[in-house]
């Protein structure tokens, strides 16, 4: 299993993951492209706190959440709706064989898989969990736009209330290295004045890396986007957006 960051388990810097991940563009296009898809069975693998997982889970859908942080569950599980998902903890290894419709991986969760094994295991493990002609939808940032360069204080500074009183966060790069990004996220308490430096390592793959692995992995790759407006992939492009299809 995936090694967890700091900011996934630590009960307080949880606390601020919606605050700062809001309902945004991204949670309108999976909801959208379920619809279109007219899913039944969804999976919605790193569901986190759980946002988008329950939200899609109306109409009589099978909507199941899974994610390897309890601490991000616990808090997933007291939402309104709640009650409505079935949770699971753990990773790709915990699906099973459902025959699910539409396999999700948001938030940039495929980023988090740095060895190539483990990206292959995950996406043998989604192929295998989605019944013949089910679909993958996961989003990954797009190393061509160099987003890491803007990953400092200057430009990802915020304050804002919590419920452990006014929060100052930001970003500070570390190193570039064979795709592996390294950078902490820095939260000062400032009520207290206790600083939780949070370390990460993301794996920036290109487009081609992608595709390729979905290939071998037994998937067909319907579109990639460069943004939530289903407009194309440039090299401007912040984000690349995949649909694929068990094949």
């Amino acid at each position: 299993m995936t090694k967890l960051d700091q900011h996934y388990v630590d009960p307080r810097l949880v606390d601020l993951y919606d605050i700062e991940n809001p309902r945004s563009a991204d949670t309108d296009f999976y909801i959208r492209l379920a619809a279109e898809l007219a899913a039944r069975r969804i999976i919605d693998l790193g569901c986190g706190t759980g946002l988008l997982t329950r939200e899609l889970a109306v109409h009589g859908r099978q909507m199941v959440g899974v994610d390897p942080s309890p601490t991000m569950l616990a808090v997933a599980r007291q939402k309104p709706g709640a009650e409505r998902v079935q949770w699971i903890e753990g990773d790709a290894g915990a699906l099973g064989t459902p025959e699910a419709d539409l396999v999700l991986m948001t938030g940039n969760v495929a980023q988090v898989f740095l060895d190539d094994a483990e990206w292959t295991a995950t996406l043998r493990a989604i192929h295998a969990a989605l019944r013949p002609g089910g679909h993958l939808a996961f989003e990954s940032r797009n190393p061509d736009d160099r987003g890491w360069e803007r990953w400092n204080r200057a430009a990802t500074y915020e304050r804002f209330d919590s419920p452990h009183g006014p929060v100052e966060c930001w970003l500070e790069l570390l190193s570039v290295e064979n795709g592996r990004v390294r950078f902490e996220g820095h939260n000062v308490f400032t009520a207290t004045g206790e600083v939780v430096v949070a370390s990460s390592e993301l794996r920036f793959r290109s487009l081609a890396e992608l595709a390729n692995s979905m290939l071998d992995a037994g998937f067909t790759v319907e579109h990639v986007y460069g943004d939530w407006e289903r407009g194309p992939l440039t090299l401007t492009s912040r984000i690349m957006v995949f649909i694929a299809r068990r094949t």
